[in-house]
């Protein structure tokens, strides 16, 4: 039998959720209904439901696929959360998901959700790569695809900024007020940078609305911090197990997490804080802090450890030298963070090893080696610029840097292709293209991508030489050659 409304009391009691998902109305909207979502601000908002009440269940809209969505539609919306510690299971069925969209077969769904005056706030959890925002600019990239695609056809949008102006647009002119749009992704000042891309989006297509939304809507910035691999067929065993029904959208992740979040919710929001997140004036230190050091150092894990032969951050850190390698990382990370009051910064790092250590959680390197164009600027290449102006060492991240570079080859140490899974794998194919066996060639080339390295890093000597010498030991000797030699 499957999971759904009818079957829920057949759930142990234990893992039922704490409230009757039927007395509760809709009043968030979030656009990226994936596996991160799910172990996250949906889990959140399922404690603050069962602790605080209030109509704050989701609408969820998956962009793209269809697959999860159509699998949540045939559970009413529920689905099993699993957190797999170093002790054990234990698992809670959520039940904060009230409307799975499958956007791709329902284009108006997500406009028309967010016209829906009930809905007062927008969450978003769609990756660095899906906004189409221009970071140096503070404005949208007419040149992303999506945007470009949203901006010839703005009332039948598909991509974020698109779908967030026509929803907006029709929500101003039924006289409804506006909601509070918080970004849940990886970005520095995320709120900030979403306002900039949405606004330039917006003038572009009606600047009157542009004016009522820099007017009306907030924008807070928010860090969120849990390791959530992708679902296997594994996960959806694990959870007919321990529920005694098939669930195929359940979900598995560690057992930390972490939402920091800016307090600007004028239309009202969820008892959060009953799940354990952080309300506060300025988000930017614990985002700086998490980018940095979590981000940073998965980064090096996922481009190290998967040329090494490595499919598991698990499996990288059973290896002594390249969990040292990444210990190397979060201390030379953590002195480009800055004093945090609240937040011990020897124990968050020693707290981030165990979590990547943990057996249980099976995140994969490569999935995390995705979008490098999109993470390397705020995870690698900002603390190393900032290390290079203090006169600090900055051997960490310019393996870090060589290291991705070269993954960036698009071949592993046994001569097999794959693929990059990045925005403009065109145009670095384009860039590596005769130059996989030259370090200095190889670095210069991508160095010189547009946009990407700050031309006060690239043009360091210093660090140029540093990057340079690493991606020569891995090009010319190997991964494992070059990580027993900086190891040393």
């Amino acid at each position: 039998m499957r999971l759904d409304l009818s079957t829920l009391d057949q759930v142990p009691a234990e893992m039922r959720p704490g409230y009757d998902p039927t007395n509760h109305g809709t009043g968030i909207l979030h656009l990226g209904l994936g596996a991160f979502h799910r172990a996250h601000q949906a889990a959140y908002t399922d404690t603050a439901l069962a602790q605080a009440g209030g109509d704050w269940r989701v609408a969820s809209v998956s962009l793209r696929s269809t697959d999860t969505a159509d699998a949540l539609g045939e559970q009413d919306g529920l689905y099993t959360l699993i957190e797999r510690g170093a002790q054990g299971d234990r698992a809670r069925v959520i039940a904060s998901v009230a409307e799975p969209i499958a956007a791709a077969r329902e284009p108006e769904a997500a406009p028309a959700k967010l016209a829906d005056a009930a809905i007062r706030i927008v969450t978003l959890t769609v990756t660095e790569k899906a906004y189409g925002i221009d970071r140096q600019a503070m404005d949208v990239d007419p040149d992303h695809a999506q945007v470009a695609a949203d901006l010839a056809a703005p009332r039948r949008p598909e991509g974020v900024l698109g779908v967030l102006t026509e929803g907006l647009r029709r929500r101003r002119e039924a006289g409804h007020a506006a909601p509070t749009i918080l970004c849940c992704d990886n970005l520095p000042e995320n709120g900030v940078l979403l306002r900039a891309g949405l606004l330039g989006f917006a003038r572009r297509v009606d600047p009157d609305l542009a004016e009522w939304i820099a007017q009306n809507v907030a924008f807070p910035s928010s860090m969120v911090d849990r390791i959530t691999p992708s679902p296997t067929d594994e996960t959806k065993c694990r959870a007919t197990d321990l529920l005694g029904l098939d669930d195929a959208a359940a979900v598995e992740t560690e057992p930390f997490t972490q939402w920091v979040i800016e307090d600007r919710f004028p239309a009202g929001r969820p008892a959060w804080e009953a799940a354990g997140a952080i309300f506060v004036e300025d988000v930017a230190p614990f985002e700086r802090m998490k980018l940095r050091m979590l981000n940073g150092a998965h980064s090096l894990i996922a481009y190290a450890g998967f040329l090494a032969g490595h499919e598991f951050v698990r499996d990288v850190m059973a290896e002594p030298a390249l969990a040292g390698l990444a210990d190397r990382h979060l201390r030379a990370a953590s002195r480009q963070v800055g004093r945090l009051e609240e937040i011990d910064l020897g124990a968050y790092r020693a707290e981030l090893l165990e979590r990547f250590s943990n057996p249980a959680i099976a995140h994969r390197t490569y999935q995390i080696a995705a979008d490098g164009t999109q993470k390397l600027p705020q995870r690698l290449l900002a603390p190393a610029l900032e290390a290079v102006k203090a006169g600090d060492n900055p051997a960490a991240f310019a393996f870090a840097v060589a290291a991705w570079m070269r993954f960036a080859t698009g071949r592993n140490e046994a001569g097999e292709s794959y693929a990059l899974n990045d925005p403009r794998e065109d145009e670095i194919r384009a860039a590596v293209e005769g130059r996989d066996a030259d370090a200095a060639a190889l670095a210069g080339a991508l160095m010189d991508l547009p946009g990407l390295f700050p031309r006060t890093l690239s043009g360091n000597d210093g660090f140029r030489r540093a990057v340079e010498t690493r991606l020569a030991e891995m090009v010319g000797n190997g991964m494992d050659a070059a990580v027993a030699r900086e190891a040393e």
